[in-house]
């Protein structure tokens, strides 16, 4: 553990005059610069807003590892690494103004040490202590919805059917000696079927990719149920180079084959439409299968349906997140009536791009 001193030219602080509306700005300046932790690259910023916000003589952050940033006057007659080390030891306050070490929360848990010296009130040194608080939980929870999306994501890549894997194959293998051209095209097909569903992609692609996918995830599939599933896929040239997140169009053509088309003896169709309207991209999923209760698709698009609809849950929240709670799927179906899933997203979203 170190302590890293140092004292700041007059130039560089100045005390903020209380009440002036500067005070708000730095104060949100120091919540962006602890956003990538207390052991992260904007730190030192971080703490000499801290001692502008306090008007003190120094002030300091410090880890769970009890490495401490410092900006100012280093207390004298003070160990302030002690008071560090009694903190991450107890996580209460240690020390007595003007010098003291306030512990640092995020979601109930120790993420550091705030500590002050040359305060003269606790009142102010503990609001900045629960607004870097408030900072460092945003960040966690933050990160944790993108670990909450890169999991859904391999949730959606793992859904790939074993039923649909074998039912596949076995109809390559017995295509090989019959017709071995077709028997080839198809081993084609599934090779990238699944390369595109369990490739390590990035967040984004286009939706000429996804409808690439599609294509060559029905061409398997027609194979495999023969007369039993027919196909339209109609895309206007438009929208084939707009953005969208990677693997959203692919897992609701195979719920509607899986769950619309599948449980049928008779023949069903599904079509596969892309087009513009105005500022959006709009595509839509339909089969006339079996379709479902309005109630039931609602309560599966909650996230409260059987464990196989996950790819639509995930799908849906994967788009509100990215686009906002407006860009959800919509779902209209109804018993024996098949099914239609609509995805709107915008045809330009800053910060998406494949």
């Amino acid at each position: 553990m170190s302590v890293l001193p140092g004292q700041d030219p007059a130039r560089s602080w100045r005390p903020l005059k209380r009440g002036s509306l500067a005070t708000l700005g730095v104060a949100r300046r120091v919540a962006g610069d602890v956003a990538g932790g207390l052991s992260g690259p904007r730190v030192r910023a971080a703490v000499r807003g801290v001692r502008r916000l306090l008007d003190a003589d120094g002030a300091g952050l410090a880890d769970l590892t009890g490495r401490l940033e410092w900006v100012g006057q280093t207390p004298s007659g003070v160990d302030v690494m002690s008071l560090v080390e009694d903190v991450l030891h107890r996580e209460t306050k240690a020390g007595r103004l003007p010098t003291v070490a306030l512990p640092l929360h995020a979601r109930d848990e120790l993420s550091g040490v705030l500590v002050v010296a040359g305060a003269s009130r606790m009142g102010p040194v503990r609001d900045v202590a629960d607004w870097i608080s408030d900072a460092l939980e945003r960040t966690r929870l933050e990160a944790m919805a993108d670990q909450a999306a890169q999991a859904e994501l391999r949730a959606l890549r793992a859904e790939i059917s074993p039923h649909f894997v074998y039912n596949a194959l076995t109809v390559i293998a017995s295509l090989v000696r019959s017709d071995p051209d077709r028997s080839r095209e198809l081993m084609l097909d599934f090779a990238d079927y699944t390369r595109y569903s369990l490739a390590r992609h990035g967040d984004y692609t286009t939706v000429a990719d996804e409808f690439h996918a599609i294509e060559t995830y029905l061409a398997l599939q027609r194979a495999v149920l023969g007369d039993r599933l027919r196909v339209q896929i109609r895309v206007a040239p438009e929208v084939l180079a707009v953005a969208i997140p990677y693997l959203v169009l692919q897992p609701l053509v195979e719920n509607a084959v899986r769950h619309g088309i599948e449980p049928r003896s008779k023949s069903g169709l599904v079509q596969v439409r892309g087009e513009a309207e105005g500022s959006d991209c709009v595509i839509s999923i339909e089969d006339d299968g079996v379709g479902m209760d309005p109630a039931v698709a609602e309560r599966v698009l909650a996230g409260h349906g059987h464990a196989d609809s996950v790819g639509l849950t995930n799908v849906d929240r994967r788009l509100r997140n990215v686009y906002g709670s407006w860009f959800g799927l919509v779902v209209e179906t109804a018993p024996e009536a098949g099914t239609r899933v609509v995805v709107r997203v915008p045809m330009f979203q800053p910060g998406v791009m494949p």
